[in-house]
């Protein structure tokens, strides 16, 4: 399952509500959906694929996605969260096939190469398999400190599979100290945000964890496929507490109390990984040139550097003179100029937008 349904505020004005960042065009001409979808090539069937994303993106994701089935994507009503678009997921799928295994993937990342990915995922699939009582969580090498980032920390090597572990700890993105610390140890990966799970036992863990939660989504999948579906999905799914699935699941999960037989584990992914959050990782997708400006833009320059200059309109012409690390963004109806030091007030920015623009 993809999970489709950010609306990438931190990308405004490239990223609306109505159109969001994974639909952007932003890598040759691709968006971050699609190459999610074309990572599972050769691994997972088109017609085992599903896309959790608003209902209000159905049509725009079902025509960018042609092998979508209509039954395989899952649609909101409003965003609650990573825990209810899980929960969801693994209710339906345990209803069509109660020894179901998915994968939880995302849709806002760059990771390559696509090959190494389907082997890592392959083998979390024979770690679920092997005992559904696993949940399985990939961790990304890290090659920084980032400060931008929650991290897992990997214990025992787990017999009898290539390279995976117990999961000890799950730490939400740490002081620049600590986490070089954790760059330092070795033992600690990024947290990519992918699972996996045997669907009936992640239920049973929402029912211990989240019992109000579990009890809604039973609610919304008694009606699923029915003509009461869409009634009760819009009144049941918004009351819905909001949270995330690493702070509803795998948190508790992952500590060996004696109150449950989860077992969190943990594989690492070494390979390059490109969380396309903000406009400071989409610059990383450009080419720099001598005085590190990057552009995809009809762009002029004169004396600037360190500039990050885009635009949706090949023939608008930008120019800028003398500018140092700014975000200079046009579309047809809205600009945004920031420092990029500054970027992460863009959501801010977006919201203070008017309406008609958002």
């Amino acid at each position: 399952m993809i999970m489709a349904g950010g609306s990438g505020q931190r990308l405004w004005p490239l990223s609306r509500k109505a159109h969001p960042k994974q639909l952007l065009p932003i890598v040759g001409g691709r968006s971050l959906l699609a190459m999610a979808w074309d990572r599972l090539d050769g691994l997972i069937p088109a017609t085992d694929r599903l896309v959790c994303s608003a209902e209000n993106y159905r049509d725009a994701i079902t025509t960018a996605l042609a092998g979508v089935a209509r039954e395989n994507y899952l649609g909101e009503p409003m965003g609650r969260d990573t825990l209810n678009a899980v929960a969801l997921t693994a209710e339906i799928l345990a209803r069509r096939n109660p020894h179901s295994i998915f994968a939880v993937l995302t849709s806002d990342h760059i990771i390559e190469p696509a090959e190494n990915f389907r082997k890592r995922l392959a083998e979390g699939f024979k770690v679920v398999e092997a005992d559904p009582r696993r949940f399985v969580t990939f961790a990304i090498t890290p090659t920084y400190a980032a400060t931008a980032y929650g991290y897992v920390e990997r214990g025992t090597a787990i017999a009898g599979f290539d390279n995976a572990f117990e999961a000890t700890r799950f730490v939400e993105k740490p002081e620049r100290e600590r986490a070089e610390q954790y760059l330092a140890s070795g033992k600690f990966g990024w947290n990519s945000g992918m699972f996996i799970f045997s669907a009936q036992h992640f239920m049973r863990a929402v029912q211990q964890f989240h019992p109000a939660n579990f009890a809604a989504i039973r609610e919304i999948a008694d009606a699923w496929e029915t003509p009461k579906q869409r009634e009760v999905l819009e009144r049941v799914y918004p009351t819905l507490p909001k949270i995330s699935i690493d702070y509803a699941i795998m948190e508790p999960a992952s500590k060996q109390d004696g109150t449950h037989d989860f077992k969190v584990c943990v594989l690492p992914m070494s390979l390059q990984w490109l969380d396309i959050g903000s406009y400071p990782s989409y610059a990383q997708v450009l080419e720099a040139d001598a005085d590190g400006n990057r552009s995809n833009a009809h762009w002029t320059n004169v004396a600037s550097s360190g500039c990050l200059v885009l635009s949706d309109d090949p023939t608008h012409v930008i120019a800028t003179v003398g500018c140092q690390d700014l975000v200079i963004v046009h579309t047809k109806d809205a600009t945004l100029v920031c420092p990029l030091s500054m970027s992460e007030k863009v959501k801010e920015a977006a919201e203070r937008a008017p309406s008609s623009v958002r």
